[in-house]
C-alpha cells in the first residue's frame, strides 16, 4: 500500500490536485475532561479530530495528523481552511465517506456544511442486496464487515489497534497509526467503486438515490445530531415526580377493585391476564402471534365494550387500566427515557436519526426515539414543551400538509383529487361530499348537521383506503381512533362510495397489485425498490401483508423521497444562513432553531426549499405549513 503520513501543506495540495473523487475519514479522541467516557470520541461536542486520512486512488492514501500528543502534527490553521475550499465545499469534487453523518457532524462543529456532490458508502451498502430479496441492514453495513465480504481483505478493528488507548496517544508517524487511518479512506473509496459497479449492473436508480437523496440526507442528519434539542431539565424532573404520584394514585384505585394482583409497570403481567381471563372469566377477544391471550390497549378497549353490555360493573376497571398505562408510558418512555440522554456538555438531547431504517425509506430515530414524541392532543404532561428555544431564539416547524394524500393523488391521477389540490381545496371535505353524497359547500360547513362525525370518517377513510383498508379495518379504526361505532355494512358502503367517487383510485390500486405480483417488488416513483416475495404466497396473511405493502410503499416511500430531496436544497442554502440550525425531523415535519428576528426570512427559505417542484413529472402542489414558538409544545401557526 502507498500509505504515508503527511504534514506539509504543499504535499497535501499536490496529492489532491486534479482528483475528481476523494474519500476521507476522521480519527477522533475525547477531550481531556471526557477521557473517562470512551464513547465521547463519537461526540463532536466532547471530542476533536485527531487526524484526517484522504484517498484518491486504490491502494493510495495520506494521513494528516492534527492533534496527536506525539510524532508531529500538520498546521491545523492551514490544513482545515485548505480542505474546506479544495474538498468539502468544492462542487467539482465528489466527497466520499463511510457514515457521512459522522464526518458531517465534526465538520459542522468547525462551522463547515459539507456540500454536494457527496457519497455515503454506508447508505450505498443499505441500498444493495445481501440476498435475492433482502437489502442490507445498518448492522450489515460496517466498514470492517463489508471489506472482507466484498473486497476479500481483512481490516483490524479500532479496538485491536488501540488496545484501550485513545488515538491521539499514538505517535502520528507510527506505521501502524498511518496504516490503520489510511486503510479506512482507501477501502471506502474501493467500496464506492464496487457499489457503483453493482448499481450500474443491477439497480441504476439506486445509485441515483444514493448520490442525490441519501448522501445529502446523511449530511443533514449530521447537522441535526450536532445541534440537538435543548431540554427543560428542571420541568422534566418536576413532571417526573407528578407522574409518579399520579401512578401511585391510579394503582391504589385499581387495587381497590382487584385486590393485590401484581399489575407491574404497565398492567400487562401474566398475573393480571390470569385475573381477567381466569378469575373473572372474561372472553379472549384477541390473541398474540404466539396464540396467547392479548392484553394490549386495543384489547382493553374491546373488553371495556364487551363489559359495557355484559358486565357493566367492570367498565371502571378498564378505564383505570388505560389511564394507568397512559401515564406509565409518559413517565417511563418520555420523561425517564429522555432524561437519560441529556448530554452533560450541552444540556441537549442528540438523537440518532436513521434515514434508511425502514423499508419505505422513511426516517427512524433512536437514543432516544424522537419520532414517537406525543402530540399535545394525547399528552396531559406536555412532553413537547420540554424542548426549548434558547434565549433570543425561536423554534420553527415546517410540516408537509397531507403529503401522502397528495402523492396518492399524483399516482392515481383522479381528476377530482387533482383539482381539489390544484385549486387549494379541502380534500377531506371533498371526500365527505363523495362518500355521503352531499354538496361540497355542505361538507365544508362547520355548522352543518353531522359535520364533525362525517369529517372524522372522511379523514380516516382518506388515510386508510389508499393503503387497501377493508371494511372491517375501517370499522376498527373508527372505533379505536375516533370513538365512532359503525356497522360493517355501513363501513362497506363508505368504502364503496369512495371508490365510486374516485374511480381512478381503485384502478391504480389494482394496477399496483398486479405489477407487484408480476415483479415481486414495488417501488417509489424515483425507483426506491422494496421486494415482496410474499405476494405470491399461498399463506393468506403473508400475501395480504405484501399486497398492502404494494400500495403503501409507493406512496409513503415517494413522500419520504420528497422530504429528503428538500434536505439537499436546505443544505445548499445553509451556507448563507449559518444562523439557521436544523434540530429535528419527525415524519413529514422539519424543525429548526433560529434568532427571533430572522423568523420571516427563515420560513420563506424553508418553505421555498420544501415546496419546490421535485422532478419534471410532479404536478401536484406541495404545501409546507409553518408554525413557531418558544417551546415545541406551544407553536403558533403562520399564514
Amino acid at each position: 500500500m502507498n500509505y504515508r503520513c503527511e504534514t506539509d501543506l504543499a504535499a497535501i495540495k499536490s496529492y489532491l490536485q486534479n482528483a475528481a473523487v476523494v474519500a476521507f475519514d476522521f480519527e477522533t479522541s475525547p477531550l481531556l475532561q471526557y477521557r473517562d467516557d470512551p464513547r465521547a470520541a463519537l461526540d463532536a461536542h466532547r471530542a476533536c479530530i485527531v487526524g484526517i486520512s484522504l484517498s484518491t486512488g486504490e491502494g493510495s492514501a495520506i494521513y494528516v495528523p492534527l492533534e496527536h500528543l506525539g510524532g508531529g502534527n500538520a498546521d491545523r490553521a492551514q490544513v482545515i481552511p485548505f480542505l474546506q475550499d479544495a474538498l468539502w465545499m468544492n462542487p467539482a469534487v465528489v466527497k466520499v465517506a463511510h457514515n457521512l453523518a459522522f464526518e458531517s457532524m465534526f465538520l459542522y462543529a468547525m462551522g463547515i456544511v459539507l456540500q454536494p456532490p457527496c457519497y455515503d458508502t454506508i447508505a450505498a451498502a443499505q441500498m444493495t442486496l445481501k440476498s435475492t430479496f433482502e437489502f442490507r441492514a445498518l448492522s450489515d453495513s460496517g466498514l470492517k464487515k463489508l471489506v472482507p465480504e466484498l473486497l476479500g481483505d481483512e481490516l483490524p478493528t479500532f479496538e485491536d489497534v488501540t488496545d484501550g488507548r485513545f488515538f491521539d496517544e499514538f505517535a502520528a508517524d507510527d506505521p501502524e497509526t498511518v496504516r490503520y487511518a489510511c486503510a479506512d479512506s482507501d477501502y471506502t473509496l474501493r467500496l464506492y467503486r464496487r457499489f457503483n459497479e453493482w448499481f450500474d449492473a443491477y439497480l441504476p436508480r439506486h445509485r441515483w438515490i444514493v448520490e442525490n437523496i441519501e448522501s445529502p440526507t446523511a449530511v443533514y442528519c449530521g447537522l441535526m445530531k450536532y445541534n440537538g434539542l435543548l431540554m427543560d431539565e428542571t420541568a422534566m424532573i418536576r413532571k417526573q415526580g407528578e407522574c409518579a404520584d399520579r401512578l401511585l394514585e391510579l394503582r391504589e384505585r385499581i387495587r381497590t377493585l382487584i385486590g393485590d394482583v401484581d399489575i407491574g409497570a404497565n398492567a400487562g403481567t401474566q398475573a393480571f391476564k390470569d385475573y381477567l381471563f381466569k378469575t373473572l372469566g372474561l372472553p379472549v377477544l384477541k390473541t398474540t402471534a404466539k396464540n396467547a391471550e392479548a392484553a394490549d390497549d386495543q384489547t382493553m378497549v374491546m373488553l371495556a365494550e364487551w363489559c359495557a353490555e355484559h358486565r357493566p360493573e367492570l367498565v371502571p376497571l378498564f378505564e383505570l387500566v388505560q389511564e394507568y398505562r397512559r401515564w406509565s408510558k409518559l413517565k417511563t418512555t418520555y420523561i425517564d427515557g429522555y432524561l437519560r440522554f441529556i448530554n452533560p456538555a450541552t444540556g441537549r438531547i442528540h438523537p440518532d436519526l436513521l434515514p434508511l431504517a425502514t423499508e419505505t425509506g422513511r426516517f427512524a430515530a433512536r437514543n432516544p426515539n424522537m419520532q414517537n414524541c406525543p402530540r399535545k392532543t394525547n399528552d396531559p404532561v406536555g412532553i413537547r414543551a420540554f424542548i426549548l428555544a434558547p434565549e433570543g431564539q425561536v423554534l420553527v416547524s415546517c410540516d408537509f400538509s397531507q403529503i401522502e394524500l397528495r402523492v396518492g393523488a399524483f399516482y392515481c391521477r383522479d381528476p377530482k383529487m387533482l383539482e381539489t389540490y390544484r385549486s387549494g381545496g379541502d380534500i377531506h371535505a371533498a371526500t365527505t361530499s363523495v362518500i355521503f353524497g352531499i354538496p361540497y359547500d355542505q361538507a365544508v360547513d362547520k355548522d352543518a348537521p353531522d359535520y364533525k362525525e362525517r369529517r372524522t370518517i372522511a379523514k380516516n377513510v382518506n388515510f386508510g383506503v389508499f393503503y387497501g383498508l377493508f371494511a372491517r379495518g375501517l370499522q376498527r379504526t373508527l372505533r379505536f381512533k375516533a370513538g365512532l361505532d359503525k356497522s360493517l355494512p355501513e363501513c362497506e358502503a363508505i368504502i364503496a362510495n369512495l371508490k365510486a367517487g374516485y374511480p381512478n383510485l381503485a384502478r391504480w390500486q389494482e394496477q399496483a397489485r398486479q405489477a407487484a405480483m408480476r415483479r415481486q417488488y414495488t417501488q417509489t416513483f424515483l425507483g426506491r425498490r422494496r421486494y415482496l416475495p410474499g405476494i405470491r404466497s399461498q399463506d393468506w396473511g403473508k400475501r395480504s401483508f405484501a399486497e398492502r405493502c404494494a400500495l403503501n410503499t409507493p406512496i409513503q416511500g415517494t413522500a419520504a423521497d420528497i422530504l429528503k430531496l428538500s434536505l439537499g436544497r436546505l443544505i445548499t442554502g445553509l451556507l448563507d444562513r449559518p444562523w439557521l440550525r436544523p434540530i429535528l425531523q419527525i415524519h413529514d415535519e422539519l424543525v429548526f432553531e433560529l434568532p427571533e428576528g430572522r423568523l420571516t426570512e427563515a420560513v420563506a427559505f424553508i418553505q421555498e426549499s420544501m415546496d419546490a417542484r421535485l422532478f419534471p413529472e410532479w404536478d401536484v402542489p406541495l404545501v409546507a405549513e409553518a408554525s413557531w414558538g418558544y417551546d415545541f409544545g406551544h407553536l403558533n401557526e403562520m399564514e
